[in-house]
């Protein structure tokens, strides 16, 4: 399988930490993980865009795109705005993006959730700050 193309999608912010936070989990994502090509998106407040995001895919040697929002839970970002500048129909989680020559494969994750990773890292946060005690 050749390269897969990640378009990581966060809310955006007046506030500069929460687009590090998006940009710096990219890096972290592409460091650890070679085969993807890591590229950052926001809803508002923020540049680049999610369109001008996928733009940039369009001259890369990529076989699918995911498209990963980092949210926690559902609500109308997840279930409708991303959706809709994805052009994929009510539900669906999967369509095509056009790159020069050929369509690929474009899938939609899931938010975050009640993931067993983030009950960790609540646990590890906490235990931090109980440390101070």
């Amino acid at each position: 399988m050749g390269k897969v193309g990640i378009l990581l999608v966060g809310h955006g912010s007046r506030k500069e930490y929460n687009k590090n936070l998006l940009t710096k989990t990219a890096s972290l994502i592409a460091e650890r993980h070679p085969n993807y090509i890591v590229k950052c998106g926001f809803m508002e407040f923020n540049e680049p865009s999610i369109p001008d995001s996928l733009e940039l895919f369009r001259s890369e040697d990529i076989d699918s795109i995911a498209v990963v929002p980092l949210f926690l839970a559902r609500g109308v970002h997840i279930d409708e705005d991303i959706p809709e500048i994805l052009k994929l129909k009510d539900g669906e989680k999967k369509g095509t993006f056009k790159l020069q020559s050929r369509e690929i494969p474009l899938v939609y994750a899931d938010p975050i959730g009640p993931n067993p990773l983030l009950a960790d890292l609540m646990a590890e946060n906490a235990s931090q700050a109980l440390s101070i005690l």
